[in-house]
């Protein structure tokens, strides 16, 4: 390469550059501070109080109570147990003087309460939806192991729409047997509220319906769904309307193959 030219394999342009680094090291270091403190409110509002034109023995700690520490599981992923053993030192280190429920009564009243934390999520969801079965086992079983006869099995299934970037589920269905994966989509899609960006899915959910409902969801969801292998076109190209999202997989598939 001659002298007089400057290499343009340069790398690559940083986005920002950090000037006080003194404010960011300090920023960095408060990341891990997990200072917790209970507010006197909560304090005044721990133990349950006896509703009015109720008969019965009140609860021993308020619904408020109880939030908190699923709160504090669902933050640090902890069992009910761990959970416990965390209040207790929080009681102990600012010398609060009252009980701490156990973890019998975290599993029992959780059951009616539920914690819904902020999570600061993309401005459209992901998704990634399929089905199992699921085998019930009963009196039959036995009755097949010890007499030998057949018998027709009990199946549940089980629906699920996953985000494939935190993994976290965002909906599920439990349905008899007979219920399709393209009903069972349609169910779980009115449970979503966020708009969805895109939403993937196997040749079960290639259905009118399933296409449909998402197009009314979010009229801008890319669906990846893989047409049926004998599938045909739904909406030719000299219709008015635009391009259906299904045809156009269609027609990439004959183009480009179904592995691609």
């Amino acid at each position: 390469m001659p002298k007089n030219k400057k290499n343009t394999r340069s790398r690559p342009k940083e986005l920002y550059r950090v000037r006080n680094w003194a404010a960011y090291d300090a920023a960095l270091v408060s990341r891990g501070d997990i200072t917790i403190w209970i507010s006197q409110e909560a304090i005044d509002e721990w133990e349950g109080k006896k509703a009015e034109h109720k008969r019965g023995r009140p609860k021993a700690y308020s619904d408020l109570a109880i939030e908190i520490a699923l709160t504090l599981k669902e933050v640090f992923h902890l069992p009910n147990r761990g959970t416990e053993g965390f209040l207790r030192s929080i009681f102990s280190m600012m010398q609060i003087e009252l009980c701490v429920p156990d973890h019998t009564t975290l599993s029992r009243r959780s059951k009616g309460l539920k914690v819904h934390l902020p999570k600061g999520k993309r401005k459209k969801l992901d998704l990634v939806v399929d089905s199992t079965g699921l085998k019930v086992y009963g009196e039959g079983e036995w009755k097949m192991r010890t007499h030998g006869k057949s018998k027709r099995r009990t199946w549940r299934k089980l629906h699920l729409s996953v985000d494939p970037h935190s993994g976290e589920i965002e909906t599920m269905l439990l349905s008899r047997a007979g219920m399709t994966d393209g009903e069972a989509a349609v169910v779980m899609l009115q449970d979503i509220e966020q708009p969805i960006g895109t939403y993937s899915a196997d040749g079960a959910y290639d259905k009118r319906k399933v296409y449909r409902n998402l197009m009314e969801h979010s009229a801008e969801c890319q669906i990846n769904i893989p047409p049926q292998r004998n599938a045909r076109i739904w909406q030719h190209g000299n219709c008015k309307a635009p391009p259906h999202p299904r045809d156009e997989n269609l027609r990439y598939i004959r183009k480009h193959g179904r592995n691609a």
